[in-house]
């Protein structure tokens, strides 16, 4: 009786694992299907977004200044539902507004003035996120991550209306800037991918390694010194891979934090915006560390300065 049972029970075994065991032998695991399907939703992604940034990146300040303000916005949104709030009353509301109004600010060159709203936005964020009540926040809702917010977008933010702002030498600020943070992101993941080896911070983001970090600050380094040289010849490539170097250990410090920061509120990605990558907040995550950097560096060099061009007399 044993044995009549056992028949069928292994003949409809063999038959479920039959349609796997075909995937893996004639086609691609399922595994990477996944990963080369998730490849070609960021190709069609990086097609429609890369040429609309670099569009406004070329036009000028205005043309950009009003994409920083769209992408600031729904950073501001993505980053208020990862805290456990809503954009539509207070508190979570408080972000988005000062991160705007700083923006604004910003524009009209009062950059002390923008940098005081966001610190009373994110104190008036932190206050309201901790007296809110049950109806208006998830249990598992942070204020404290919610005021953090307010700084850590609305710097990136004034920082990058800041680089492109001056006629003479904005755009080559900007494109500076981007190329390095994509030479970074795309070298790690580039290296990485191909070389594997030893994990960087498994506990942070297991798939993140040593061998990814070092091609992506190699990437970074690389495509700094190549962009100096373009824009101001030979003499400018020494200080422009220093400056790229740093840029692109905060790109990959930023994209680290934002997995730390996931991994707190128990999300995989912050929205479902662009495919193939999640949140708008998942793509930026390095450019919202480098961002403020550079602004500074611009800022230490003259307003509007290339971040290349301190060179040596």
């Amino acid at each position: 009786m044993g044995d009549a049972t056992g028949a069928p029970r292994q003949a409809a075994a063999e038959a479920l694992a039959a349609p796997a065991a075909l995937a893996g032998e004639e086609g691609l695991p399922s595994e990477r299907r996944r990963d080369w399907q998730n490849l070609r939703q960021r190709a069609v992604s990086a097609a429609i977004l890369l040429p609309a940034a670099l569009l406004c990146i070329w036009l000028g300040a205005e043309a950009w200044t009003a994409l920083v303000a769209a992408a600031s916005a729904i950073l501001a949104w993505e980053w208020v539902r990862l805290c456990g709030f809503s954009t539509l009353r207070l508190p979570g509301s408080a972000l988005p507004l000062a991160v705007l109004g700083a923006g604004t600010l910003a524009v009209g060159g009062a950059y002390l003035a923008a940098l005081l709203l966001l610190a009373g936005g994110a104190a008036a964020a932190a206050w309201l996120g901790a007296a809110a009540g049950p109806g208006r926040r998830r249990p598992t809702a942070s204020a404290g991550w919610l005021a953090f917010g307010v700084i850590h977008i609305g710097l990136a933010g004034i920082a990058l209306i800041h680089l492109r702002g001056d006629a003479a030498a904005g755009l080559a600020n900007v494109i500076f800037l981007f190329a390095v943070v994509w030479a970074s992101d795309i070298g790690a993941y580039a290296f990485g991918r191909t070389i594997g080896g030893a994990k960087l911070f498994p506990a942070i983001s297991p798939n993140k390694t040593w061998a990814g970090a070092a091609g992506g600050l190699l990437s970074a380094v690389t495509t700094g010194m190549v962009a100096a040289y373009v824009f101001d010849g030979w003499h400018a490539t020494g200080i422009a891979g220093l400056v790229a170097a740093v840029l692109g250990v905060l790109t990959q410090a930023g994209d680290l934090f934002e997995s730390w920061i996931k991994r707190r509120f128990h999300v995989k990605d912050t929205s479902s915006l662009i495919p193939g990558h999640g949140g708008l907040l998942d793509r930026l995550d390095g450019l919202l560390a480098a961002a403020p950097a550079a602004g500074v560096l611009g800022a230490l060099l003259g307003p509007g300065a290339m971040l290349w061009a301190m060179t040596c007399p």
